[in-house]
């Protein structure tokens, strides 16, 4: 177990030389290339904006006052963070089953593939939150020293991310239709947490089960730290990261005991 959690120091390299080659080989031959990652959000931005802004407004307190460009701002700071789930999990059930030459013909640390998602996931959030630190700059509440605080609100998410992605990746070898189950989760994730709306506009005996959405704490950090220009509450943050660290161990334990099946079964 111990050789285990050292594996992404020992094959660094690896996992850096793949994580990149997913990165340009998703844009490679388009007309935008590298382009893509920043206007991405913003075309998706428009979407939500129009539809939960204009066509069907939804509950978010002082949003009239604020007007409908810190409201866009708001719901892009939610799709921002609801996006590197998206990415990780989405992709989780096939993380293995869509190599089988690691599996069946090479020595390969499967765990690496784990991170590889994940840190190519890390690459279009980073460029999306920095069209959203921009925009807010400019047509928001401006910039602030509370933005440091950004990396150590995304830390505990990742991690608690990357130890559902080993799960997920390892029963998908034996259970195929977690590829189909995975979707509708993931959707859920989005309008079960407080993306298009906050915590407050749930009825209140809902609100205590808007923290089981893994979502929600980076959500409302995040908002806390860019829009209102303050620390995230660092007592909700440190309890949010013993139990992001606690699924990325469990998740990681889990991977290395069934990984040992997974060459009999592809």
């Amino acid at each position: 177990m111990l050789t285990t959690l050292a594996h992404p120091w020992r094959h660094e390299a690896l996992i850096r030389i793949l994580a990149w080659r997913e990165i340009s080989g998703r844009y490679r031959g388009s007309l935008l290339g590298s382009l893509w990652p920043l206007l991405t959000p913003l075309l998706m931005l428009g979407v939500y904006t129009l539809v939960f802004g204009v066509i069907a407004p939804t509950r978010w307190p002082g949003a009239q006052e604020q007007g409908i460009g810190m409201f866009a701002l708001r719901l892009l700071a939610g799709m921002v963070v609801h996006g590197l789930l998206a990415e990780v999990l989405s992709r989780a059930p096939t993380l293995v089953t869509s190599q089988p030459n690691y599996v069946t013909k090479v020595v390969f640390p499967l765990e690496a593939l784990g991170w590889v998602s994940l840190l190519t996931a890390l690459f279009h959030t980073a460029m999306a939150l920095l069209v959203l630190i921009v925009l807010n700059g400019v047509l928001g509440t401006g910039l602030s020293w509370s933005l440091l605080a950004l990396p150590a609100i995304l830390l505990p998410y990742a991690l608690l991310l990357l130890g559902l992605a080993w799960l997920i990746a390892a029963l998908g070898v034996y259970l195929r239709d977690l590829a189909q189950l995975v979707g509708p989760l993931v959707m859920m994730t989005m309008f079960l947490g407080p993306v298009f709306y906050p915590r407050q506009a749930m009825p209140v005996a809902a609100q205590p089960w808007l923290a089981v959405n893994p979502i929600t704490i980076p959500v409302e950090q995040a908002r806390r730290a860019l829009f209102e220009a303050q620390w995230p509450q660092w007592d909700v943050l440190a309890q949010y990261s013993l139990v992001a660290m606690a699924v990325y161990l469990f998740g990681l334990w889990a991977f290395s005991k069934l990984k040992k099946g997974f060459a009999d079964v592809l």
